[in-house]
């Protein structure tokens, strides 16, 4: 691969891992948000799960191009370090 190419590989790299951090850190605020007693912010807070479900799942087919493209592909247990989107925690009471 030529140097050009290199870099460019390294910018697409680095930018679909901070866009796959941030996805984590908003759907972990969102899950956040599911434990509040105000409806209107669960709903909020379901609402943005399922945007960033959907942000995930593209993320996660850049990380196969990429690997693709780097000539690498990836397995399946190479998603293993990606943050993955889970059914949310237990709404739990307020004291």
């Amino acid at each position: 691969m030529e140097s050009r190419e290199r870099q460019l590989m390294t910018l697409l790299t680095l930018t679909t891992q901070s866009l796959t951090e941030l996805t984590a850190s908003m759907t972990s605020m969102s899950f956040e948000l599911l434990r509040c007693e105000d409806e209107v912010t669960r709903a909020a807070g379901r609402h943005m799960v399922d945007r960033m479900t959907t942000v995930s799942h593209g993320l996660r087919e850049q990380w196969r191009l990429i690997a693709e493209l780097s000539g690498s592909p990836m397995s399946d247990a190479s998603f293993d370090n990606l943050p993955e989107i889970s059914s949310p925690p237990p709404v739990l009471p307020l004291n």
